[in-house]
């Protein structure tokens, strides 16, 4: 998880929620992305992007040269990662194996969080914290992402998501208590579930989505078609969620708690671990 304010990453053993190890980064490590066994970690204040081995927890690249990287979406490769650039309103492609810029794309005014489809082929990018538009991005040649089209959501976005079969894009409100569940294919909205205080953040398990609402401190479990299952109470002010190897997590902005949950949506420990975190990935260790 960053340690927004200490310019660290630290490492936590999600079965015990113990410390295992503090990477040192540049100032202000905002988001962190796994991608294949790397994790991507943007600094948006400072336009840089460094990105980190899983196995060993080492820097393994750090790059310069861009405006205010904001969120990262893995291409299934393992390889390819695509940043969103809100100064620049562009989505850029990295080699995370090689830590070089592949291609940039203009695709509008403050890009923010972005989501790839399980395929590799398409991306959806949220066009600020209140969005009025969503970018969909044709990357299907990996390193020359091309802006194919704009969605006009029925409220201002906030996240978006892309369900694990390829069949649905959630997206998220920056500005109401709803979500829109979209047909990926047609663009067309399928359902519009209701949401705790936005904005809202979104992951998938399977046919289960986990959303977050940070100012009301909860994690809705939701089937991807939009029924809801369970809401639990987390930590204020936990934002962001990420999922994998049977681990929901769920970082403190402003508190540095971290939430850990099983795949059901019970929280299973809450830990402080620094003064403020504002994004949290689950990479395997040695």
């Amino acid at each position: 998880m960053t340690a927004d304010e200490e310019a660290r990453l630290v490492a936590v053993e999600l079965a015990s929620g113990r410390v295992q190890r503090y990477v040192k980064t540049l100032p202000k490590p905002r988001s962190i992305e796994s991608v294949g066994g790397m994790a991507v970690v943007a600094h948006s204040e400072i336009g840089a992007i460094t990105i980190v081995r899983g196995r060993t927890l080492a820097v393994a690249h750090v790059l310069h040269g861009f405006g205010e990287p904001r969120y990262t979406a893995g291409h299934p490769d393992g390889r390819h990662a695509y940043v969103s650039d809100a100064a620049r309103g562009e989505v850029v492609a990295l080699d995370v194996l090689e830590g070089r810029v592949l291609g940039r794309a203009r695709v509008g005014n403050r890009a923010r969080h972005v989501t790839i489809d399980p395929s590799g082929t398409t991306l959806w990018v949220a066009l600020g914290a209140k969005a009025k538009r969503v970018a969909v991005v044709d990357v299907r040649h990996r390193s020359q992402p091309r802006l194919r089209g704009l969605i006009t959501p029925p409220f201002l976005a906030h996240d978006v998501g892309w369900t694990p079969d390829g069949a649905k894009v959630w997206v998220s409100s920056g500005d109401r208590n709803e979500l829109a569940v979209y047909d990926a294919r047609t663009h067309k909205i399928l359902a519009r579930p209701k949401a705790n205080l936005p904005p809202q953040h979104v992951t998938f398990r399977g046919a289960r989505a986990y959303v977050t609402s940070g100012e009301s401190a909860t994690l809705r479990v939701h089937r991807t078609d939009g029924r809801l299952l369970k809401t639990t109470a987390v930590a204020d002010d936990s934002y962001n969620v990420q999922q994998a190897h049977g681990w929901v997590v769920t970082p403190g902005l402003g508190r540095g708690s971290l939430c850990v949950l099983d795949v059901s949506g019970q929280l299973l420990r809450r830990e402080k671990i620094a003064r403020s975190s504002h994004d949290a990935c689950i990479v395997v260790s040695a």
